[in-house]
This record gives C-alpha cells, sequence and structure tokens, in this order.
C-alpha cells in the first residue's frame, strides 16, 4: 500500500503557536469591543466608562463576545429585531467552536470571539465558565419556554447570572463564594428587567419568559397572554416579575461594597439604570408595552450620581427580603 506523501515535506511545516487573542492585536480588539457595547448596550457602555481603563477594556472585550454569540443565537444586529430562527442548531454549533478555538489561542476570524480569547488570558476564564453562558443559548435553540419560577431563574442564570459571574472575574474581584454570588444576582436582576420590558417583543417572535404557573394565577395562557384586551392581567403577572428583580438588585449590592472604589460606582450605576428599566414598566402598568420602554441620557446621569454617593459611603442594607433562589440553586453543577 503506498502512503500518501505530504504536499509540503514535515521539515518546513510549522505548526501554529496559540496566543491569546488570535495573534489579534489587543489595543484594535479594544477599539472594535467598545464599538459593539456602544452601539448594543449604550446604558452598559456608560456605566463601563467608569471603571479604571485596564478593568472597563477586559468588561468591554467579554461584552462583546456575549453581544456577538446572543447575535449569532438570534440572528440579530447588535441586539435589534429578532431574525429567522431556522438554522439555529447550525449557528449554536458555530458559537461552541469558535469559542472553544479563542480560548486554546487560535485565530477564529471574528474579532469578538479573539477578544474573549484575550481577556480570558488575562483573567484565567475557562472553557467550563464560558459554557455555562453558551446554555442558555442552548435552551433558547430548543424553544425553552418556563413553567415554573425556579425553571425561569435558571434560564436567567444562564443567559445573565453567569455573565455576572464573569464580569466579577474580569474584575480581579476578591474570590469569594458571598461575592461570586452577587455579582450572579445582578446578572439576574438585569435579565429580568430586560424580560419585563420586552414581554410583547418576545411574544411576536414566538417565545415566552413568563412562568406558566404565573399566567395560570391570573387567568392567562400562553397562547392568549399578549392580546391586547389582556394587557391589565399581562401587567399584574410582569409586577411579580419586576418585584423578583429589585430583591436580586438589592442583593447584588451587598457584593458592590467589596469591590474598588471605580468598579463599585460602575455596577452600582448599571443596578440603577437597569432598575429604572423595570421600574417604569411596572409604574407604565397595561400601557408598558405600547412603547419601548427607555432610560433617558439625563436620568441616566442622575442614576451615576446617584451611584457615587452609594459607592462613596458603601451603604448597602441588608435585603429586607432575600430572593427565593441563589448561584447554587440554579447551577447544574456545585459551584466553584
Amino acid at each position: 500500500m503506498t502512503q500518501t506523501r505530504p504536499l509540503v515535506p514535515s521539515r518546513f511545516v510549522r505548526p501554529s503557536i496559540p496566543r491569546a487573542g488570535g495573534g489579534r492585536d489587543r489595543a484594535g480588539l479594544v477599539r472594535e469591543s467598545y464599538a459593539m457595547i456602544a452601539d448594543g448596550s449604550r446604558s452598559f457602555a456608560l456605566a463601563s466608562k467608569l471603571f479604571d481603563r485596564p478593568t472597563r477594556e477586559r468588561v468591554w472585550m467579554l461584552y462583546a463576545w456575549c453581544r456577538r454569540c446572543d447575535d449569532l443565537a438570534d440572528a440579530q444586529d447588535l441586539g435589534g429585531e429578532l431574525g429567522d430562527q431556522a438554522g439555529i442548531e447550525d449557528r449554536l454549533q458555530a458559537i461552541k467552536v469558535l469559542t472553544r478555538r479563542a480560548l486554546e489561542g487560535g485565530a477564529t476570524a471574528d474579532p469578538a470571539f479573539d477578544a474573549l480569547g484575550q481577556v480570558a488570558g488575562e483573567a484565567g476564564i475557562t472553557l467550563d465558565m464560558v459554557n455555562e453562558v453558551i446554555s442558555g443559548f442552548a435552551m433558547d435553540a430548543n424553544g425553552f419556554s418556563p413553567t415554573t419560577e425556579k425553571e425561569l431563574m435558571r434560564y436567567c442564570y444562564h443567559v445573565a447570572g453567569a455573565v455576572g459571574v464573569l464580569m466579577a472575574r474580569v474584575m480581579f474581584a476578591p474570590n469569594d463564594s458571598f461575592i461570586y454570588d452577587r455579582a450572579c444576582d445582578l446578572g439576574l436582576s438585569f435579565q429580568l428587567a430586560n424580560i419585563s420590558r420586552d414581554v410583547i417583543e418576545d411574544a411576536r417572535a414566538g417565545r415566552c419568559y413568563l412562568p406558566e404557573d404565573w399566567l395560570a394565577d391570573a387567568g392567562l395562557s400562553r397562547e392568549n397572554y399578549a392580546d391586547e384586551e389582556n394587557r391589565f392581567a399581562l401587567a399584574g403577572v410582569v409586577a411579580r416579575l419586576v418585584h423578583r428583580m429589585k430583591q436580586y438588585e438589592d442583593a447584588a449590592r451587598l457584593g458592590a461594597k467589596h469591590l474598588r472604589f471605580r468598579q463599585r460606582w460602575a455596577v452600582l450605576s448599571a443596578a440603577r439604570i437597569y432598575g429604572a428599566i423595570g421600574q417604569k414598566v411596572l409604574e407604565r402598568g397595561q400601557y408598558a408595552w405600547n412603547r419601548r420602554v427607555y432610560v433617558p441620557f439625563h436620568e441616566k446621569l442622575w442614576h451615576v450620581g446617584g451611584a457615587f454617593f452609594e459607592a462613596v459611603t458603601r451603604r448597602a442594607p441588608e435585603p429586607v427580603e432575600w430572593p427565593p433562589y441563589k448561584r447554587e440553586d440554579l447551577r447544574p453543577v456545585a459551584g466553584w
């Protein structure tokens, strides 16, 4: 049997050397990552500028990967309107392959994934950590819709709570389980705010993130909760969602006390701004979805100012009522 000869003699072949960021220039990755956060999340972009420079650059690079994965999974552009969901399994597989390659130091030809490789090398982010986020995209790919509140919160953990944990990692927060739990709480509160704002938009895309038993308590179902004539009852269901959001936001403040000042200021600013989204939804009641809820720039500045004084005083009272689910209740494996 003849053996196929290589096209190039082996003495001339050089294995590619793994490099964080796939060999891309770090400054270029930072610039492209900031462009993504500036277009994809103005609220978080504003808050992120309060970090010290090394921290905000790592935060931007991590955000770029999260944003890119979300866009690939939902066939959308920078968090815009959901696209055609056909082929979502293939897109999910692409996310997994590119993520693994980025963490191995290989070039991916995608700046957002190369940015993940860069920040992972700097902050010690592992494949197991990012896989917990990717699991959230897989839940959407499988048509997830929660039956109970715990199922909702497990979804929120994967798509946002686990991101909060990664953010604590890139901030080099003290390696303490209490602080990481509170970082998870902040991510959970953000996701609950987003769900409350996007209930009708998600329904139009065939997605429902409200627990089925909550809908049943209000005399609604997955088939009719988004109907115009049911908005008053829907507002009552979403009020429960906002209540949970506030609980997780209050719990997260206890963790922020242990961060450095500028990190604390940035985190508290983001918490206030996202909390304002949920509060606006609550106040508008049945009219909350007639137009998209947002926080105007002048109000964001007011929240940034309030967060400054909160960060200076390090005032974070014990929550009157702790949220019902902890990180350890929502993770599929034991905490680290």
